[in-house]
C-alpha cells in the first residue's frame, strides 16, 4: 500500500512539472513561426533589400523584420510603432 501511495505522488509531481515545459515548447514554436516580412525594401530607409549586402533579420513581437543595415535596426528600436504601421499598411495594400 505504501508503494502505491509513493507511485501516485511521484506521478502527480511529474505531471505538475511537465506542464510548464510543454507550455514553453508551444511558445517557442510560435516564436519560430514569425509573420513573414511583406516588403522588398527596408522598412526604415526604403532601400531595396540586398543592395548593401545580406539583409539583417530581426523578430519583433512575432513579426519578421528585415533591415538593410544595423543602423536601421537602431532607428526601428527608437519608435517601433511607426514602422509597424508602415508594414501593416503595406500588407493591407498587397492584399487588395
Amino acid at each position: 500500500m505504501k508503494l502505491l501511495k509513493t507511485l501516485a505522488v511521484a506521478l502527480l509531481v511529474a505531471g505538475g512539472l511537465s506542464i510548464p515545459i510543454l507550455s514553453h515548447a508551444e511558445d517557442a514554436k510560435k516564436a519560430d513561426q514569425a509573420k513573414a516580412y511583406a516588403l522588398t525594401t527596408c522598412v526604415v530607409s526604403g532601400e531595396k533589400l540586398g543592395e548593401m549586402g545580406k539583409p539583417m533579420l530581426y523578430s519583433y513581437k512575432g513579426r519578421e523584420i528585415k533591415f538593410c543595415c544595423p543602423d536601421c535596426q537602431k532607428d526601428f528600436d527608437k519608435d517601433p510603432a511607426k514602422f509597424i504601421k508602415k508594414l501593416d499598411e503595406a500588407e493591407a495594400k498587397a492584399k487588395k
